[in-house]
């Protein structure tokens, strides 16, 4: 592959603009309610502080932060069949909004894809967050299908800092 000004690695590198943290939610512990906090501050290696993933995840960990976009959010409720769908159900971390968070994943292993969430925080994209079988116990018959393919990405931290709602989303391309 080439990388002439509109080879496949620019594409894939470039965003018309960036997005938005919209909502940080941190999970306690197993099935405890979702919190939603204004800022969060995200641990190298390990993942947000306050979140049980932090407490758990190995330093080699793929899952230290769930991302999901908040525009799949109206696409989840509609094939529910629902008004709305509350993003403190489906248990991510980070809502984003105006990122196509699902473009933001490295089409070539040699050129990861790194998120910038505000002015310190980075993560590394490391694949799809596919949902679990608790989707069926939250939405009903069909909701772990109704996520399949909205449930947004795993990110590992790799630059820590203290991100805010409200902070832009941009991607660095590796």
């Amino acid at each position: 592959m080439t990388d002439e000004p509109d080879g496949l690695r620019t594409l894939t590198a470039r965003f018309p603009r960036p997005g938005r943290v919209d909502t940080i939610l941190l999970r306690p512990g197993r099935r405890e309610p979702m919190k939603a906090v204004n800022e969060a501050t995200a641990l190298v290696l390990r993942g947000l502080d306050g979140d049980r993933s932090a407490v758990r995840v190995a330093a080699t960990g793929k899952r230290h932060v769930t991302l999901v976009q908040a525009e799949h959010l109206a696409v989840v409720a509609s094939l529910l069949g629902i008004g709305a769908v509350d993003p403190a159900l489906l248990r991510r971390n980070v809502v984003v909004s105006g990122l196509n968070l699902l473009a933001a994943k490295a089409l070539f292993k040699d050129t990861p894809l790194q998120l910038a969430l505000g002015d310190s925080v980075r993560l590394e994209v490391t694949g799809p967050c596919e949902p679990c079988s608790r989707m069926e116990e939250t939405f009903g018959p069909g909701g772990y299908n109704a996520m399949r393919g909205h449930g947004g990405i795993t990110a590992r931290v790799v630059a820590g800092g203290v991100f805010r709602v409200g902070d832009p989303v941009t991607v660095i391309p590796g």
